[in-house]
């Protein structure tokens, strides 16, 4: 049997767009791109047109633009970076999403310990905020509203440019985790309005390794680099550039937004093709945020009964997933699917497809075919559901 990956939203393939752009730099275009010599400038030229291409896509302006390792970076700098530089001034309230990734959660969390408060922003059972809870929340002493886009776990997209327009009205900063929504959705920086946003290659068909951080320049946004050392990045984030991975990140970004139009309807047909074919071979499934506006490639799903590490291994050669990849080690139930008012059994019961630009309609068919053998040779679990 042939192995079917529908573990999209964890990591993508490369693209060969990708990887083409990125090969010269590996060898013939090795230079560093800080150097002031001929070859420097060619790495460097490199590096600014990929600065270019993104920001375009991105409907950004280059200079908006921080190069790092990769979405957790960007994060922890935007995070630690803005409350480094407000620490003692009368802004010292963070509001966070209950449905953010750990590498916002965590961040954030941890700045309790230098005096910081940190509230929790509740959600609806669709994994919403709401405009009308976040404006409760709210204060004049709030310095950071951290909200993603679209959630990497269930696929649920947040109403974001009115939760800024609420946020910007008491003078606070918004932070928003586009990690999932880049490459999966049209989406423009300057229009939904954010004042910080990160992006990682990965995600979206390009090389691991490298993301970035978008800073909004009329934002008023100040930072603190966490990482110093040579100033690199408008001094925000030291360290020589990784030229191919940034050349591929540009190129990936852009093979992907061409298609993207076609690619929505493409995977949300198939999405879909799924959501109804499973009830069918297990009527009590359900679907988690249903009700909202979702990925078109992200569908988590509920098995009651059934605990998903058990239908997992019961179908090897299909890559799915219990919850984020970056948590997956960790045997809790999902936080995410916790905020939303899942039972810890719901959680536990339930698996993420998410499917990318290889899945085709037979994937869907033989991935249907498996999780119907393995629904019947599956002995479900007794608990209370009163819990």
């Amino acid at each position: 049997m042939r192995p079917l990956y529908l573990d999209y939203n964890a990591t993508t393939p490369l693209l060969p767009e990708a990887r083409a752009a990125m090969e010269p730099y590996w060898s013939e275009r090795f230079a560093n791109p800080a150097s002031p010599h001929l070859f420097g400038k060619e790495a460097h030229d490199a590096v600014a047109e990929a600065r270019t291409t993104l920001a375009q896509i991105l409907g950004i302006s280059p200079r908006e633009l921080i190069f790092t390792s990769g979405a957790t970076e960007a994060l922890n700098l935007a995070i630690q970076g803005l409350a480094a530089h407000y620490k003692g001034s009368p802004r010292q309230h963070i509001l966070v999403a209950a449905t953010e990734h750990k590498a916002v959660l965590e961040p954030c969390l941890r700045l309790q310990d230098e005096g910081f408060e940190v509230e929790i922003i509740p959600v609806t059972s669709d994994g919403l905020v709401t405009p009308h809870t976040l404006q409760t929340l709210l204060r004049p002493t709030t310095l950071l509203v951290a909200i993603m886009l679209a959630n990497n776990e269930t696929g649920v997209i947040q109403p974001i440019q009115e939760l800024v327009k609420i946020t910007h009205s008491v003078g606070a900063f918004f932070l928003c985790d586009t990690t999932q929504a880049v490459g999966k959705m049209a989406i423009s920086f300057s229009d939904i309005g954010v004042d910080m946003a990160v992006l990682s290659a990965h995600k979206f068909y390009g090389p691991k390794g490298v993301g970035a951080l978008y800073i909004r320049r009329r934002s008023g946004v100040r930072l603190k680099p966490i990482l110093v050392g040579g100033g690199h990045e408008e001094g925000l984030r030291s360290g020589t550039l990784p030229v191919p991975l940034i050349v591929g990140m540009a190129a990936a970004l852009k093979t992907i937004s061409e298609r993207l139009p076609q690619e929505m309807t493409r995977l949300r047909h198939l999405r879909d093709k799924l959501e109804t074919a499973i009830p069918e071979l297990y009527p009590e499934a359900q679907i988690h945020g249903a009700g909202a506006e979702r990925l078109p490639n992200t569908t988590n799903i509920a098995f009651p009964g059934i605990r998903a590490n058990d239908l997992m291994a019961r179908m090897p050669y299909v890559a799915v997933a219990t919850g984020a990849a970056c948590s997956s080690a960790k045997p809790e139930p999902s936080h995410v699917l916790l905020a939303m008012g899942a039972s810890p059994e719901i959680a536990k019961s339930s698996l993420r497809f998410s499917l990318g630009l290889p899945t085709t309609e037979e994937d869907i068919e033989l991935a249907l075919s498996h999780l119907k053998k393995a629904l019947a040779s599956q002995n479900p679990y007794t608990y209370s559901r009163e819990k």
